[in-house]
């Protein structure tokens, strides 16, 4: 994992970091999907709820149900196994150590789609524990999850998203993720999925492309123009989120590249004009980052009239947002400054 530490004119971009990102990433915790599909089962659900102060047997029960030959009850048990880990945290535990990973895995493999729906969200459940998030990637959940991202029902795909962001919360499973396929995926529903499947799309990857050959995978699989669009929609509820995935993958050559051949420094500097005060400072931190060592960017972001509205918030931003500000307009009109001779790798896009 890289550790990327760069400077201009004795200021470290380490000290420049965003690091506000609570707000704008909502974890994904339980499920949100519907309950049960009919009155007969909403009296069964009020029962299992009740249930769950003295759960273990009906727990065991359930699991058990999973190895069913029925498909009918292997829906029900993983429905009903699903609601007792979404409604009671300490259930996720017992339903772990019941021995429901493995049949739980077994059955988002299935090619049925709304079995594989239910197992994904129970195992998303599951993974709100931390206690249980080793032994669902020891158990090989990863590349099932993966599937259910590929092939699964809108809502699997959203949940399986919500999933592989649990267990990436463990360092090294983002690499096994990563060389899973998820990444190519992810960018797909943060693409072409509802608001809520690029709003956990776009969570997924935040955590994920904290690794650097994910974020070149992520760059490769096209990530940067989603999160160009979105972050050009002002009103898509989606700008914060997509600054901040950017902000994390900008750190390597080939995103940088990509973010100004999707016309990203246009979209960069309106941010910078018009966004609150807190997409504003991504946005200027972003054009630190591809301006820094690159004479041809510098002068891009220039000609595209960044210096007053960099100008103006370095005299109204926050206190962070002052300093990124005022390190950018520094370096913009002293663009030979700092590298005196620029390489010429640095002058071609």
């Amino acid at each position: 994992m890289e550790t990327e530490i760069q400077s201009y004119m004795g200021t470290s971009f380490g000290d420049l970091s965003i690091n506000d990102d609570s707000a704008a990433f909502s974890d994904c915790n339980s499920d949100r999907s519907g309950e049960f599909p009919n009155a007969a089962s909403q009296n069964r659900r009020l029962l299992i709820a009740c249930a769950s102060e003295n759960s273990d047997d009906l727990i065991r029960q359930l699991v058990s149900d999973l190895d069913s030959c029925s498909i009918d009850e292997q829906k029900q048990a993983a429905m009903e196994i699903r609601l007792l880990a979404k409604n009671k945290p300490e259930n996720r535990i017992k339903i772990a150590r019941a021995g429901a990973i493995k049949p739980l895995i077994t059955l988002i493999t299935s090619s049925e789609p709304q079995l594989q729906e239910y197992g994904v969200t129970a195992i998303l459940n599951l993974s709100l524990c931390d206690e249980n998030k080793e032994e669902l990637a020891s158990s090989g959940a990863i590349k099932p999850l993966v599937r259910a991202l590929r092939l699964g029902t809108p809502t699997a795909k959203e949940n399986a998203a919500c999933a592989l962001l649990r267990l990436s919360q463990i360092e090294a499973n983002k690499i096994a993720i990563g060389r899973s396929g998820a990444i190519p995926l992810l960018v797909t529903l943060l693409e072409t999925g509802n608001f809520r499947g690029k709003k956990d799309a776009s969570t997924a990857l935040y955590s994920l492309c904290s690794v650097k050959e994910n974020k070149i995978r992520a760059v490769e699989a096209g990530i940067m123009k989603p999160l160009v669009e979105l972050m050009a929609d002002l009103g898509s509820n989606m700008v914060d989120k997509s600054a901040f995935v950017m902000s994390v993958v900008v750190t390597v050559t080939e995103a940088r590249k990509a973010l100004v051949e999707e016309g990203g420094i246009p979209v960069l500097v309106e941010i910078i004009e018009v966004g609150s005060q807190r997409q504003k400072e991504i946005a200027a931190a972003i054009l630190l980052q591809i301006c820094e060592d690159s004479l041809t960017y510098r002068t891009m972001v220039a000609r595209e009239g960044a210096i007053p509205p960099l100008v103006a918030l370095s005299q109204s931003g926050t206190s962070r947002a002052k300093q990124k500000a005022e390190t950018l307009v520094e370096l913009l009109r002293r663009p030979r400054s700092g590298n005196n001779a620029a390489r010429s790798s640095d002058l071609s896009l």
